[in-house]
C-alpha cells in the first residue's frame, strides 16, 4: 500500500515537473495562454505585474475547495500536492523561452502539457485549476476529461484575446487541440492492442501453434459461410501489436489462403492484459 502511494506521488511530481516546463519555457514566454490556470496566470501576469506562480498558488486554494466538496478525499489528497507543488516549482524554473521559434515553442509547450496533465488524470490527481472540473464533469456527466479541459480552456483562450494579439489566439487555440490530442493518445493510444479473425480449413493447427509458439488465448466462434452454407470455426486471437507479424507467420505456415481480419482496439481488460494468471 505505502509502495503504490510512493508510486503515485513520483508520477505527480513528474507530471507537475513537466507541465511547469511546458509553461515556463515554451508556452509563457510567447505569450501563448492556452486555457487553464497557467494560462489565466500568463494573463494576469502581464494585466497585474503579479508573478504567475503566485496567481496560481491562489486559484489553486480555491479549486481544493470544490476538489474536496465534489471529487472525495482521495483526489482531494493527490490534488494537495499536485496544487501545492505546482507554484513551487513554476517559481524555481526560469522565466524565459528556451526556444526562440514559437510555433516550435507551441506544439512542444502543447504536447509536454498534454503529457502533463494525461498522467495526473491516469494517477486519479491533478494539479489544480481548471485540470479539476473536467474530472468533476466526467464524475457526475461521463464527459472526457480532454473534452472537458478544452471546454473550459476556451474561456481563458478568448481573454487571451483581448489582452494580446490575434496572433497569440491563434497560437493558444492550436496549442488546445494540440493538448486534447496529447491526452487523446495517452489515454488510449499507448495501449492499443490487436484482435485477429481467422477463417481457414487448417484451423486447428493454426491454433495449436498460436497456443504454444505465440502464447496467447485463442477463442472459436462457430460460424456458417454464407455462400456454400458450410459450417464452420472461426478463431479470435487478441494481442500485443508487437506479436501480429507472429501470427501473420503462424497463419502462412498452415495455409496462404487463409481469411483474415484484423481490428486496432484501444483498450483490453482481463487475463493477460490486466492481470496475470494466478495474480491476487
Amino acid at each position: 500500500m505505502m509502495a503504490a502511494w510512493i508510486k503515485k506521488i513520483i508520477f505527480i511530481i513528474i507530471s507537475i515537473t513537466i507541465l511547469a516546463v511546458s509553461v515556463n519555457l515554451f508556452l509563457a514566454p510567447h505569450h501563448i495562454a492556452a486555457g487553464g490556470l497557467t494560462g489565466l496566470a500568463i494573463i494576469l501576469e502581464t494585466l497585474l505585474h503579479i508573478d504567475r506562480s503566485i496567481i496560481v498558488l491562489i486559484g489553486n486554494l480555491f479549486v481544493l475547495v470544490l476538489t474536496f466538496i465534489f471529487l472525495g478525499r482521495e483526489i482531494f489528497l493527490n490534488t494537495v500536492v499536485g496544487a501545492t507543488l505546482l507554484p513551487f516549482i513554476m517559481r524555481i524554473i526560469p522565466h524565459e523561452a528556451l526556444l526562440d521559434d514559437v510555433m516550435l515553442s507551441m506544439i512542444i509547450g502543447s504536447v509536454l502539457f498534454g503529457i502533463g496533465v494525461a498522467i495526473l488524470y491516469m494517477n486519479n490527481a491533478s494539479s489544480g485549476g481548471t485540470a479539476v472540473p473536467p474530472l468533476i464533469l466526467k464524475k457526475y456527466f461521463n464527459i472526457n476529461p480532454s473534452i472537458g479541459l478544452f471546454i473550459t480552456d476556451s474561456v481563458v483562450v478568448a481573454l487571451s484575446l483581448i489582452v494580446f494579439n490575434t496572433e497569440s489566439f491563434f497560437f493558444a487555440i492550436f496549442s488546445i487541440f494540440i493538448t486534447s490530442a496529447t491526452m487523446r493518445y495517452m489515454e488510449s493510444g499507448l495501449s492499443k492492442k490487436k484482435v485477429v479473425y481467422i477463417l481457414s480449413d487448417n484451423h486447428q493447427a493454426i491454433l495449436k501453434d498460436i497456443l504454444h509458439e505465440v502464447k496467447r488465448g485463442v477463442t472459436i466462434i462457430p460460424v456458417t459461410g454464407g455462400y456454400t452454407q458450410k459450417p464452420n470455426e472461426m478463431l479470435m486471437v487478441t494481442l500485443e501489436a508487437k506479436d501480429y507479424q507472429k501470427i501473420i507467420s503462424v497463419v502462412d505456415k498452415h495455409d496462404k489462403t487463409a481469411f483474415m481480419i484484423t481490428n486496432t482496439v484501444s483498450d483490453v481488460h482481463g487475463l493477460g492484459f490486466t492481470y496475470e494468471s494466478g495474480s491476487v
